[in-house]
């Protein structure tokens, strides 16, 4: 079964932040991505590869964001990942960007299962399934 917090690290460059040098908001949702994206790959499954050997993409349905603290340039952060909810077809993920131990950002994210060429939903392969330990 895989560990149920999966935690990736980035450092903020200025291409993350507004003329104040704070991340701007709508980047933490490009973290998050970027964190799914990686315990994905933690667990032996790669997008693309996903997309060419399942014809399985995960496209994101639904996201809440709660902005707590700001992170500056420079800040090393934090992204985790933890499984909340599954479904045939969906996951819903609880994330957080932390500096140290102060939360930046927390989020709830569902990404939907759909097959890459209609787009349309489909069952989660259940290989990942497995690699989550929910098979």
């Amino acid at each position: 079964m895989a560990d149920p917090l999966f935690q990736w690290p980035l450092r903020i460059y200025w291409e993350d932040t507004d003329a104040g040098g704070v991340v701007f908001y709508a980047n933490y949702l490009k973290f998050f991505e970027r964190g799914r994206t990686e315990w994905l790959r933690g667990l032996g499954f790669s997008q693309e590869a996903l997309r060419r050997d399942e014809a399985a993409m995960f496209v994101v349905s639904d996201t809440t964001v709660r902005y707590l603290r700001p992170a500056r340039l420079d800040d090393e952060v934090v992204v985790t990942v933890r499984l909340a909810e599954s479904g045939k077809a969906s996951l819903v993920i609880d994330q957080q960007a932390l500096r140290g131990s102060d939360v930046l950002a927390e989020g709830r994210i569902r990404i939907g299962c759909v097959d890459a060429q209609t787009l349309r939903p489909r069952r989660i392969p259940s290989n990942l399934l497995a690699s989550i330990g929910l098979a």
